[in-house]
């Protein structure tokens, strides 16, 4: 038996703008994140949330360095180097899992620009707000963000 809230949400998540997916896939990844935080023994949990969470990086990396990129190029290369940064902390994480504090920025930054993406840069509860307007975020990199999380990320070890 479906979920019929989990049916709308999934319908309208197809249907939004890239920037919304990007916001919806850092947002999930972050609660996923704050999951595997939560029982840090369950070390396989840990580095399964980081190895979607590195994916999903991944692929903005990759939708950053596009050529035909809307974004300004000051912001580009901020996004870079924060994406450099979840790199080595992913890194480190899958090179020793038992260190669970080490998920907490990893979650800040997926919740702080997740937020940004979905429009609501404050932080607080994106579905209270109106969604913005696309700004030409390539919609690829929007389906590659939402088949990562549709496949927990399992198909691509990093």
């Amino acid at each position: 038996m479906s979920n019929p809230y989990a049916t709308q949400q999934r319908s309208q998540l197809n249907s939004a703008p890239a920037e919304k997916a990007e916001g919806w896939a850092l947002i999930e990844t972050a609660r996923r994140l704050e999951a595997a935080k939560q029982t840090p023994s369950d070390r396989e949990g840990v580095l399964t949330a980081v190895r979607l969470n590195w994916r999903i990086w991944t692929i903005i990396q990759a939708s950053l360095v596009e050529p035909d990129t809307p974004l300004p190029r000051e912001i580009r290369e901020n996004l870079l180097n924060l994406s450099r940064f979840i790199d080595r902390r992913s890194a480190e994480l899958i090179a020793k899992p038992d260190a669970p504090e080490k998920l907490e920025v990893l979650i800040n930054i997926n919740r702080q620009i997740g937020a940004g993406l979905m429009g609501n840069p404050g932080g607080t509860d994106a579905a209270d707000r109106p969604a913005a307007p696309a700004t030409g975020a390539r919609e690829t990199g929007a389906a590659s963000l939402l088949e990562a999380q549709k496949t927990g990320g399992a198909s691509t070890e990093v």
